[in-house]
């Protein structure tokens, strides 16, 4: 006997047996138990759902011997002839190719005539919005009042296309997308009924590749089977579909937070020696930021029997959450734009460097050493040798100098040890610009003006058309950023009302606007330029003058 894909093996032949597709099946399942039947149906969905399956199954309950049931009995001949399609009243139509108006009239012609052999006359119509206006206008007639032993069954991947005027005549039930859980699942059902072996790291591969369709995910594992003859295992897959291994995405993650742009280089490079997709890279490097902000900002949804929930917990540990949120945009970014690149080894190599360049700086950087390790929420890694390790970075002290380049760590030095400062520092702009702090909380910061300073509070004033800034964790951070700064504990309050405008903000606006009237008057008092002007009677545009 020739050997049957799984796809076509596996088909659903029961509503029971359908997959992924529980809101569909419950209303035809009543509908068909209390004889309900609408004469038009119209399903939809991207490819491999199970949309021409569950059109078989329906004219299965509506022509099975034993009577219309939600329950086909399967033996009878006429379910017997649908499984194998050639059942002489179920009219299966590609309108894909069967477009024109004429087809559709002398399709139409034979709706009068009773069925042949079954109770109902089905007519499948598969891809029906690659009909013509007129082919649509010429089934309005027949679709909105069909004799009684017809019914319609339409389905369709872009329901958008099909005009209102045929929507409103049919019964649309809209079928999901399969979750990657239950592609795993199913793949994993069959693969035991089938006796064949699979390692577990593989089946969720095939199921994320297959991007919801189940007929995509069976001739994926029809593929597995193959190429690992006859046993599924998980590096075989990855070489297969051309997966990214998460060790290397890990690996680059480790480097960047270590500073070491050649090593995530030496990754980018090793990645090109094997062959694999950069923008499957970057796509999956997009998703392992969202799980490591997921368990950054809600460690409880990840999930225990996760493979890599240990590593997940321990970078996200080690990164600022707003890096994160950056990264996640440079991998999107770098994927989107990874088709302009000269090739895909340099446009994967730029969003890398896009990430080191934009990653938080560590006072050492800051101070015009690079190479140094990246200051997140957590504790940085810092190179020792060729180990990545993580030790605890305690927080600058005021005053204290920078951390000799070739001592290996920093001891943590608890907030009750530090000692505060003599004087407390009156200018807020010069206190702000030693603030560790960045994003909303400095935002908020800079259009603040110090009002009152004591021991253990802080008064800050903030113009009322900046009241959209007051964000509770912009102000929690600003306020733990402060209190890191003066080395004793303190409560900030912020004050909405008009002040003098002397803030941070207003004094950056003023310190621009200064460099550019001296840029501009230097630009007036050059002489070429005044000889051009009286020679040419020009006009300086001042606009596109830039202070250097």
């Amino acid at each position: 006997m020739s050997y049957q894909v799984l796809a076509r093996k596996w088909r659903p032949r029961t509503f029971a047996s359908l997959v992924g597709q529980e809101h569909v099946v419950r209303a035809l399942t009543h509908a068909l138990t209390a004889q309900r039947l609408h004469h038009a149906y119209l399903f939809t969905g991207t490819r491999g759902v199970g949309k021409t399956t569950l059109a078989r199954i329906l004219a299965k309950a509506l022509n099975c011997e034993t009577g219309v049931s939600a329950i086909p009995c399967g033996t009878c001949s006429s379910c017997q002839e649908i499984d194998a399609g050639r059942f002489v009243d179920l009219l299966e139509v590609d309108a894909a190719t069967n477009t024109k108006v004429d087809e559709m009239r002398q399709l139409l012609e034979n709706a009068v005539y009773a069925p042949t052999r079954g109770r109902f006359k089905v007519y499948v119509i598969d891809e029906v919005h690659m009909l013509s206006t007129s082919a649509f206008n010429a089934m309005l007639k027949t679709l909105e009042e069909p004799p009684e032993h017809v019914k319609f069954i339409l389905a369709t991947t872009d329901p958008q296309k099909i005009p209102v005027t045929v929507l409103s005549r049919c019964l649309q039930f809209n079928l999901k997308q399969m979750t990657q859980a239950l592609i795993a699942k199913h793949l994993k059902h069959i693969l035991e009924v089938e006796a064949i072996s699979a390692e577990a790291g593989a089946l969720p591969l095939l199921a994320r590749s297959a991007g919801g369709s189940m007929r995509d995910a069976l001739s994926l594992l029809d593929q597995a089977i193959a190429h690992g003859a006859g046993s599924i295992e998980e590096a075989q897959v990855r070489e297969m579909l051309g997966t990214v291994d998460l060790d290397h995405l890990f690996a680059i993650l480790d480097a960047l937070l270590a500073g070491d742009a050649a090593a995530m280089l030496q990754v980018a490079n090793d990645m090109a020696l094997r062959s694999l997709s950069f923008d499957a890279a970057l796509q999956e490097m997009a998703s392992l930021f969202t799980r490591l902000q997921i368990a950054q900002l809600a460690p409880q949804a990840v999930a225990e029997d996760l493979p890599e929930r240990a590593s997940l917990l321990e970078i996200a540990a080690h990164m600022d959450p707003e890096f994160v949120q950056l990264a996640y945009q440079i991998a999107v970014t770098g994927r989107h734009e990874l088709p302009l690149a000269p090739d895909e080894l340099t446009g994967f190599t730029m969003t890398l460097l896009r990430l080191y360049a934009f990653r938080p700086l560590t006072e050492n950087e800051a101070g015009g050493r690079p190479g140094s390790p990246i200051v997140g929420v957590g504790s940085p890694l810092v190179t020792t040798g060729s180990t990545p390790k993580r030790p605890t970075l305690a927080p600058a002290e005021p005053g204290r100098t920078s951390p000799v380049p070739n001592q290996p760590a920093v001891e943590l030095v608890s907030a009750g040890e530090r000692k505060p400062p003599a004087v407390a520092d009156p200018d807020w702009g010069t206190m702000l610009a030693a603030l560790k702090v960045s994003g909303m909380a400095r935002e908020l910061a800079q259009h603040c003006e110090l009002r009152d300073l004591a021991s253990n509070r802080m008064v800050l004033r903030l113009a009322p058309r900046h009241r959209h800034l007051l964000m509770k964790p912009a102000q929690d951070k600003l306020q733990q950023s402060i209190t890191e700064h003066l080395g004793r504990r303190l409560q900030l309050a912020i004050e909405v009302e008009e002040g003098t405008g002397d803030t941070p903000a207003a004094a950056a606006q003023r310190d621009r606007r200064e460099r550019l009237d001296r840029a501009i008057a230097s630009v007036e008092q050059d002489g070429l330029v005044r000889e051009i002007i009286e020679m040419f009677d020009a006009t300086l545009i001042e606009s596109s003058i830039k202070p250097v």
